[in-house]
């Protein structure tokens, strides 16, 4: 259920605790600003009518030099007011962007893997991104613009009334339409437009950056002009919920307009009604009717602002909907350390059932859909158990290898020993401990897993083999790479270990990617790998060379060979058809 947005309001602006002090100087600067600008206008009024012989009691201490001098002073500080604000919210709005960046990175990294599977990638790029960016609004034009916005009508109802009561009545009634009741309605209004909006503008993203990966497939196939098709109409799409919002707020600023030019004239109205009532000076009303149409200006503010608000609302509670979910598997902390001495399933059943959106896999599941587990159609994701009654004990320094047909749940296995799920019934253990008491630190310390699809970063060689491990000895990432099998490619290279890897890996072939992923491995140098498919796209004598290193160092380390070919298990100490292991069978 979607929350209102006074409540998305309320999570934005707990953030700001830390930048109170400064947020607090930009509303006394806003509001002192916006009083020069208001009372530059009455102050010129009340010096015409001091010239005309009408001089108004409250001005009457100040000559004409003195209040010309006023004015100047007030146009001053009211240009080195504003910049002042607007520094301090901007301060505070790219501080706390900042701030969201690394909240919404720590949030997809305590999610991932299981919570992103089912992801469309587009609308985690949306938030990651635009939606983030859009905050600035909130933070920069919304916080404080209420706060001064409020102060400001309070003093100006206080200004007006203090010549008569009804005059600062109808302020006040002006001050609420303009400012609270069209902003409210028009975010009522607009809130869905909004999310759709953005819904569109991440699918967007996410045809996007499909598009681009699978360029090369679609110019082969010549499937270019259905792909610009499907993005014109995408395009479109997005144009007309783009639309939707503009006509409300062109919407909103029209009736802004109206309802200011209906409260300046009916204070007009009222001023010189009470003055034929001898309720009123006649310089009194033309002051009154004067402070009355100058001090629209934060009212209007926040009218305006409720245009671009309905994104950003929006972009806040996916935001916070992100930041708030919670993971498949909590992070495991506070358990006594342990070692690596064996690990096994007991009675395990797992289904992929209810984990992910809408009950199925997104065509976006890239890490999932790329597991041999993918082969499975949606129909038995959902419905059926993956693996049922499931019992395997893995011995230490043994290489076990699992062979079985694509779908069985091979993968599947694998990621449970990784707890990147918990199995639904059962026990998943280590070291004869249930694998969901034993801390996530020490889990990953314990375990190596190497995918069939190798994710490489833009950086060099030796930074994807070490991931960044800071002061990693060049000896040990040289071993791992001959381990591996792709030390001599990396030094055939002009920069060797320091040549830069593309995005992706894209400028490596599949069998090059796949070697450094496996060189990635070693260097971890885990008590216990889990290799899914580590040879399918290598060639004989690479995979020669890796199945040896992986035979001589039986001694230091276990090994759950998974693999399709039945060649590549002959150094396994056993093997086991899949089906012998799971009664459900797959």
């Amino acid at each position: 259920m979607r929350r209102s947005g006074i409540k998305i309001m309320g999570k934005l602006i707990r953030l700001i605790k830390p930048l109170i002090p400064t947020m607090f100087a930009a509303i006394v600067m806003g509001v002192s600003g916006f009083l020069c600008a208001i009372f530059i206008t009455i102050t010129a009024v009340a010096a015409g009518l001091k010239i005309i012989g009408m001089p108004v009691s409250i001005f009457s201490a100040f000559t004409l030099r003195g209040m010309f001098v006023i004015m100047a002073l007030m146009a001053v500080f009211r240009g080195v007011l504003h910049y002042a604000e607007h520094y301090c919210n901007h301060y505070i709005a790219f501080k706390l962007l900042a701030v969201l960046r690394h909240k919404v990175f720590a949030a997809l990294c305590r999610l991932a893997p299981a919570k992103l599977e089912g992801r469309d990638r587009g609308e985690l790029i949306s938030v990651i991104t635009s939606d983030i960016e859009l905050l600035e609004v909130f933070y920069a034009h919304t916080v404080s613009p209420v706060a001064i916005a409020v102060i400001t009508g309070i003093f100006m109802a206080g200004f007006i009334g203090s010549f008569n009561v009804m005059c600062g009545i109808l302020a006040v009634l002006g001050y609420l339409v303009i400012g609270a009741a069209i902003p409210l309605v028009n975010g009522r209004i607009g809130k869905q437009p909004g999310m759709k909006y953005n819904k569109a503008f991440g699918r967007m993203n996410g045809f996007v950056l499909d598009s681009f990966r699978g360029i090369e497939e679609s110019i082969q196939y010549e499937n270019t002009y259905a792909v610009e098709d499907e993005f014109e109409i995408r395009t479109e799409d997005l144009f007309l919920e783009h639309m939707k919002l503009t006509l409300l707020s062109g919407t909103s600023s029209g009736a802004a307009g109206i309802c200011i030019s209906i409260f300046s004239f009916a204070m007009l109205f009222l001023s010189f009604y009470l003055f034929s009532e001898d309720r009123l000076g006649f310089q009194e009303a033309v002051i009154v009717t004067t402070a009355m149409m100058g001090s629209f200006g934060p009212a209007v503010a926040l009218s305006n602002l409720s245009n671009s608000l309905n994104k950003t609302l929006a972009s806040g509670e996916r935001v916070l909907a992100l930041l708030e979910e919670k993971p498949e598997t909590e992070e495991i902390i506070g358990c006594e350390k342990i070692g690596f001495c064996s690990a096994g399933f007991k009675n395990v059943s797992f289904s992929y059932k209810d984990k992910f959106p809408d009950g199925k896999l997104s065509g976006d599941s890239t890490l999932y859909n790329k597991s041999a587990d993918s082969k499975l159609s949606d129909h038995k994701i959902v419905s059926d158990k993956i693996l049922e009654n499931m019992n395997l004990h893995i011995k230490e320094n043994e290489i076990l290898g699992i062979h079985g047909k694509s779908g069985s749940g091979k993968s599947t296995m694998l990621r449970l020993l990784m707890r990147f799920w918990d199995a639904d019934a059962g026990r998943v253990e280590i070291s004869e401990r249930d694998i969901r008491h034993i801390n996530t630190s020490d889990l990953h310390e314990i375990e190596g897993f190497v995918t069939q699809e190798t994710v490489l970063f833009h950086d060099t060689i030796a930074g994807n083999i070490t991931l960044g491990k800071s002061g990693a000895c060049s000896e040990k990432i040289i071993e791992a790479a001959k381990k591996a099998s792709i030390h001599d490619f990396i030094i055939s290279l002009p920069d060797g270990y320091d040549t830069m890897v593309s995005e992706l890996g894209e400028s490596l072939s599949g069998g090059q990617r796949q070697r450094i992923g496996l060189a990635r491995a070693f260097f971890h140098d885990a008590p216990f790998l889990l290799l899914d498919e580590p040879t399918a796209n290598l060639d004989s004598l690479n995979e020669g060379i890796i199945l040896k290193a992986l035979h001589d160092e039986r001694h230091m380390r276990t090994v759950i060979l998974v693999s399709h070919r039945k060649s590549t298990l002959n150094i396994a100490d056993r093997i086991y058809e899949f089906d012998q292991i799971n009664a459900a069978g797959g």
